[in-house]
């Protein structure tokens, strides 16, 4: 195995109901109303694609720079206070660290807002954090999957992703790598070399590594 890459909101940290809470605080900005579907729809999406869906649902005439900069500001502030760490993360983080595995957070987040999540989770137990400005395609195009395993001299079919979304999961699937997926807010079906769980408190690096064969 030569690295396991983690998804960020609803895998590691249990950050989909903040961007529910400030989701809405936008949208009521905006005069319009949000609602879990329409958080459902955009689950492992993109920023952009977030911010133009919210206009087209809400027919404002607000420049998308400026809801862009409302929903990190309003991501940042209130990651402040700190974010949950989802059940089990930390105890296989602390597994894969003790077997020297690499590990990488690949997130469709931008930098600042991963940054605030980072200061609950411990930025040191990551090898490298690749989040969308890194990239100029977001999940679920394959680039971020693709790029985390070059930048860790990792080959992708050796490599195991952890998601909780269909977007992450179809990004970690067209890289090449084996999945983990723990489905939060939308199912995820098994597939060949995939394994689905209902927490990462079922799995282990043992689990991991079978997922690859031998």
């Amino acid at each position: 195995m030569d690295a396991v890459f983690f998804d960020m909101d609803g895998l590691l940290v249990d950050s989909e109901r903040v961007w529910l809470e400030i989701e809405t605080g936008v949208m009521a900005r905006l005069g319009a109303v949000w609602t879990p579907e329409h958080q459902a729809h955009l689950v492992g999406g993109s920023m952009e694609r977030t911010v133009d869906y919210m206009l087209a649902v809400s027919g404002a005439e607000v420049a998308p720079q400026a809801v862009r900069d409302w929903m990190i500001d309003g991501m940042v502030a209130r990651l402040q206070d700190g974010v949950p760490v989802m059940p089990g993360a930390s105890e296989l983080l602390d597994a894969l660290r003790d077997e020297g595995v690499p590990v990488a957070l690949v997130t469709s987040s931008l930098r600042p807002i991963a940054d605030a999540v980072l200061k609950s989770v411990g930025k040191e137990r990551f090898d490298l954090v690749v989040t969308a400005d890194d990239v100029t395609r977001t999940k679920p195009d394959p680039e971020p999957y693709l790029t985390a395993a070059r930048r860790l001299g990792a080959e992708p079919v050796r490599c195991v992703v952890l998601e909780d979304s269909p977007n992450g999961v179809a990004a970690a699937t067209a890289a090449g790598c084996a999945v983990v997926a723990v489905p939060s807010l939308l199912p995820v079906e098994q597939a060949p070399g995939r394994l689905v769980v209902t927490s990462l408190t079922d799995i282990g690096v043992a689990d991991l590594r079978a997922l690859l064969g031998p």
